[in-house]
């Protein structure tokens, strides 16, 4: 291949960044160049490297960042100099997304490519409203046509006549704008006015909104509902279908916007859980994870591990932290064969099962006097606690009054993360309906980040739910108003709180 590199043009699927494909996903890992457009999911967009260079090609509504000649030329500019490129297109590259002509360009240019098919929204929108395309009962044909050429020009590359009656389901893409003319040329050439309707809007995201109806009907009622594109629309006896299989807008959390607070390296596991229950999340990280700024006390601890009899870890962070840094001093992760090890929580169990250690002890419980009751009798051990610093003291003092002699060392600290003004503006504008903290130093992280703004004020209109009391205590100490405290302090308990309080409110609401 010489000094070339390669272009992948990649369908990025319908909006849920769930939906790329394995391949799609691979390519975006190894890109040097991203080249997207303005409907692919941010979350997609940090599967590629941190070094990889971001290019947004966007076209939105009466603006076009770049020209499709010069996103042409682009493509072949990045690869000729010997780049990965990857193309990411919305939905799939060959089905009104231009990547036809994308590809006809690289090939002229001699530039190497793949096409990466995706996972068209035609499909995956109306199964997302629980409205399939086929169906044995109801038709055994589709159509998907583009609803952004006007249907009334005498030019039209459409033919309404045949499409109106000649197929089972109508897809309409990008129709939105056209509406009333599309429905005016159905019904005009034979289709029934009382034939099932439905747009899609956003389709696949937590933002999803359905509308239905029937051809007679749906331009008034999509006007009354404020559709606004991207959507699809679905003409066919299926859409009746819908009532009995919708599933994605029913899940509890479907349609919240959720704040992620937690570190970037963390947050997905978080937003992975709201996700399935139908959430929005939103990571906009109040915290970095960073060493100390000074090691002697933990390189102490280091060289002593042998004569520790428990090490106590309260986060997957304090786990990462000793052995990063053993590994820089030359210490055998042998060394942590001989103590007992406590983790708390499963996050924190499971980061120490990737190292292959052991887990003697893990409580019920995450609250200092449990912990230090079911650890068992420690009178006259030596206990190593890595812990983050300013962690609370309580876990400490716990175990000094049953008579252990504790080392509690700074194995990592947090760092603010400036909160940006695009944050603060959706906080302002009632635009984030939960907020969610998963340690103190979240709380206190997103505090700083807000600066000039009072904490309670900005966070009025929000749900605020804490992953434990330590963390609710410390919220509440800065201002903060708890609405949800987990009884399970993990992820997946968080989330089954934030559900059920939802739940308990829109049931209240409804009465």
């Amino acid at each position: 291949m010489g000094s070339k590199g390669l272009v992948y043009l990649v369908g990025a699927g319908p909006g849920d960044p769930g939906l790329i494909t394995v391949k799609g996903l691979a390519c975006l890992e190894k890109a040097d160049v991203v080249v997207y457009d303005r409907l692919v999911s941010p979350a997609l967009l940090r599967q590629a490297p941190q070094e990889c260079e971001m290019i947004d090609v966007g076209k939105r509504p009466r603006r076009h960042t770049l020209p499709q000649k010069e996103i042409n030329a682009l493509l072949a500019e990045k690869a000729l100099a010997g780049k990965v490129v990857v193309r990411l297109k919305g939905g799939d590259p060959f089905l009104f997304g231009r990547g036809g002509e994308e590809a006809e360009a690289l090939a002229e240019a001699g530039v190497p490519f793949e096409i990466v098919p995706g996972v068209t929204s035609a499909i995956a929108a109306p199964a997302y409203a629980g409205i399939p395309v086929t169906h044995r009962d109801q038709t055994s044909s589709f159509a998907v046509v583009t609803g952004h050429e006007d249907p009334t020009k005498a030019d039209s590359s459409l033919d309404w006549q045949k499409l109106a009656t000649g197929v089972g389901t109508l897809v309409i893409l990008m129709g939105v704008g056209n509406l009333p003319k599309i429905v005016a040329k159905l019904i005009e050439h034979g289709r029934d006015p009382h034939t099932p309707v439905a747009i899609v809007q956003e389709g696949t995201e937590a933002r999803q909104k359905t509308v239905t109806g029937t051809l007679a009907d749906i331009v008034e009622k999509a006007r009354g509902a404020d559709i606004k594109p991207p959507a699809v629309t679905v003409v066919g006896e299926v859409v009746a279908l819908r009532e009995k299989l919708r599933w994605f807008d029913t899940k509890p959390l479907f349609g919240k916007r959720v704040l992620v607070t937690r570190s970037r390296e963390q947050a997905s596991a978080l937003s992975e859980r709201l996700r399935e229950m139908g959430a929005e999340p939103l990571e906009y990280p109040a915290i970095e994870i960073a060493p100390p700024k000074d090691m002697t006390s933990l390189d102490d601890a280091i060289a002593k591990l042998p004569t520790y009899d428990w090490l106590v870890f309260t986060s997957a962070n304090g786990v990462r932290a000793l052995v990063d840094r053993m590994s820089e001093k030359g210490t055998d992760i042998e060394a942590l064969a001989r103590p007992k090890i406590a983790a708390i929580g499963p996050a924190t169990a499971q980061a120490l099962q990737r190292y292959g250690l052991r887990v003697d002890y893990m409580p019920q419980v995450y609250l200092a006097e449990e912990i230090a009751t079911g650890i068992g009798d420690v009178a006259g051990q030596r206990i190593l606690l890595p812990r983050v610093e300013r962690a609370s003291k309580q876990l400490t003092k716990a175990l000094r009054d049953k008579g252990a002699a504790v080392d509690e060392v700074t194995a990592y600290r947090t760092l603010a993360v400036g909160a940006p003004d695009e944050l603060k503006a959706l906080l302002e504008d009632g635009q984030i309906d939960i907020v969610t903290f998963t340690s103190s130093s979240t709380v206190r992280n997103l505090v700083a980040g807000l600066q000039g703004t009072t904490p309670d004020n900005v966070l009025s209109r929000c749900l605020v739910a804490c992953i434990g009391p330590v963390t609710a205590r410390t919220a509440k100490r800065l201002g903060i108003r708890v609405d949800v405290v987990a009884r399970e302090h993990t992820i997946a308990g968080l989330v089954e709180a934030i559900a059920t309080a939802v739940t308990e409110r829109e049931r209240d609401d409804e009465r």
